[in-house]
C-alpha cells in the first residue's frame, strides 16, 4: 500500500470522480486508475461501484477512508516536523506588529534573529492591532505583536503580555516645553494644545482620545492622519505635540515630557493563533523577542 494511491483514493472519494481526482492531484486520469485498481487487487476488495456518471464507495470503501485520511495526515505532520528541522536555515517566517512598534521594538528583534537565522526570510506586515488580529485569524502571520486589551471581541487566539511600555508626550526641542519648570504633564494640560494626530485605525489615536475625554475635554488637532514618522515630523516642524511610546520617543531627537500619572501606558502582548502550533522559526522568534526585554514568559 502506497501513500500515492491512499491519496489517490481519498481524491476520488471526495470528488465521486475519477476525472476530476486526478484534475485535483494532477495526474493523468488512466495512471490514477489503475492506482486505484492496484490498490483493490492488494486489499482484496473493491472500494467504489462504478456506475457512469455515479461514484459511491463501497462497504470496504467506506472503512478504509478515515484510515487513510489519518495516515496522510500524520504523514504530513511527519514531514512538517522533519522539515522543521532544517527550517531555520531556510524558510520564512511572517509577522505583524503596529506601526509605532515598527519604528521601535521590532528593528532590533529582528536583527537579532536575521544574525542568527541569515536564511529565513522575514515578511512584515504592519497595521493595526485589531487589523492583526484579523489576518492572524486568517492563518496569514505566524506571530503578532498587538496593543492589548482590543476594543472588539477577538478570534480565538493565544496571547501574552510582554510588557506595559509608558506614553510619553513629545514635542519640537526648539519651542517652548509643554509645561515648565521640568514638571510632569498632567493629561487636562494637553487641553487646548494643538496635537498632531495619527490616521483613524491606530491604537494611539483611540487611546489619546479617550484619555483626553475621560478627562472632561475633546482634543484639538492641528495635523492628522499620518503614521508614526509622518506624526514625529509634524511635531519636529512645529505643528504640535503628540502622545507616543517612550520607546519611540527615546529615538525620535525630540523633547519628551512625562505624565504624572502612571495610567498612561499601553500593553504590549504577543499573539498567535491558538489552534494551531506555531512553526519553529515563529517560536525561536518569541524566544528572542523575550531575551530582548529581559522577560521569561511561563511554558518557556
Amino acid at each position: 500500500m502506497q501513500l500515492q494511491q491512499l491519496r489517490y483514493f481519498t481524491a476520488v472519494a471526495d470528488t465521486r470522480h475519477f476525472t476530476r481526482a486526478a484534475e485535483r492531484e494532477h495526474v493523468a486520469q488512466p495512471s490514477l486508475s489503475q492506482q486505484i485498481k492496484a490498490l483493490e487487487r492488494e486489499l482484496g476488495a473493491e472500494l467504489f461501484h462504478r456506475a457512469r456518471g455515479h461514484i459511491t464507495l463501497t462497504d470496504a470503501g467506506r472503512t478504509l477512508l478515515p484510515l487513510a485520511r489519518r495516515i496522510l495526515a500524520d504523514t504530513d505532520t511527519a514531514r512538517r516536523e522533519v522539515q522543521e528541522v532544517a527550517q531555520l536555515r531556510r524558510g520564512r517566517l511572517r509577522i505583524g506588529a503596529p506601526p509605532s512598534l515598527c519604528a521601535s521594538l521590532v528593528p532590533d528583534v529582528l536583527s537579532a534573529f536575521h544574525t542568527a537565522y541569515p536564511g529565513v526570510e522575514l515578511l512584515v506586515h504592519e497595521d493595526g492591532s485589531q487589523d492583526l488580529v484579523r489576518v492572524l485569524a486568517d492563518g496569514e502571520l505566524d506571530l503578532a505583536l498587538i496593543i492589548t486589551p482590543l476594543p472588539e471581541q477577538a478570534p480565538a487566539l493565544a496571547t501574552d503580555e510582554l510588557l506595559r511600555e509608558e506614553l510619553v508626550v513629545v514635542s519640537a526641542p526648539d519651542r517652548p516645553a509643554p509645561v515648565g519648570g521640568g514638571r510632569r504633564m498632567r493629561v487636562e494640560d494637553l487641553q487646548d494644545r494643538p496635537l498632531a494626530m495619527f490616521r483613524r485605525g491606530y491604537d494611539l489615536r483611540e487611546f489619546t482620545t479617550a484619555a483626553c475625554r475621560a478627562a472632561g475635554f475633546e482634543p484639538v488637532f492641528t495635523v492628522e492622519g499620518g503614521e508614526m514618522d509622518a506624526v514625529l515630523g509634524f511635531v519636529r516642524a512645529g505643528l504640535g505635540v503628540a502622545v507616543v511610546p517612550s520607546m519611540v520617543a527615546e529615538r525620535s531627537g525630540l523633547r519628551v515630557t512625562r505624565f504624572a500619572t502612571a495610567d498612561m501606558h499601553r500593553v504590549i502582548s504577543v499573539a498567535r493563533r491558538g489552534d494551531v502550533s506555531p512553526p519553529r522559526a515563529a517560536r525561536e522568534l518569541r524566544r528572542i523577542l523575550l531575551a530582548h526585554l529581559g522577560l521569561e514568559l511561563p511554558g518557556g
